[in-house]
């Protein structure tokens, strides 16, 4: 245990012939005791700064800890954001390429049903300008026989007579 400056004050030291000036031994071991109790107040000062000073130390490293792993979390976190937004970018593409597939397929249905279609309207209407052909053909043809001219000629006089007829 160490020494306190009571216990300096207190000690007693045996006498002897020839021994030291008790005085001077007094007086020094006072100015020991003064000294040594200002030696112990600041050691107890410089011990609660220390205190002091680990708490905010450990304080700090708690903060440093909770940050790493803070920025782990976050590390974490972010990444798997970053994957989770690729799965999701690689469904979309994957779900585009279908109906981009699907829009193809359906247009060219399209397509080759109108190509069908013109076909069939081509046909038809050669079929139609054929019979309106033949059908004109075959009008010009009554047109330019010789009965037309009989009919007129007797048209004319039938007209004429109920013409005078009337007069």
């Amino acid at each position: 245990m160490p020494l306190t400056p009571l216990d300096i004050h207190n000690k007693e030291f045996s006498r002897r012939l020839r021994g030291y000036d008790e005085d001077e031994v007094n007086e020094f071991l006072d100015q020991v005791i003064k000294d040594y109790e200002i030696v112990i107040r600041e050691n107890k000062e410089l011990h609660n700064q220390m205190m002091s000073i680990q708490e905010r130390l450990d304080h700090f490293v708690h903060i440093e800890e909770t940050l790493s792993k803070t920025i782990i979390v976050a590390q974490e976190a972010a990444d798997e954001v970053k994957n989770n937004a690729k799965k999701e970018a690689q469904l979309i593409i994957k779900e585009s390429e279908k109906n981009a597939d699907r829009i193809i397929n359906e247009s060219l249905s399209k397509s080759r049903k109108i190509a069908m279609e013109v076909e069939e309207l081509k046909k038809q209407a050669s079929i139609y300008r054929t019979r309106f052909r033949t059908l004109v053909e075959a009008q010009l043809e009554l047109l330019s026989q010789d009965g037309w001219e009989a009919l007129e000629t007797s048209n004319d006089s039938r007209n004429t007579r109920e013409a005078n007829e009337v007069y």
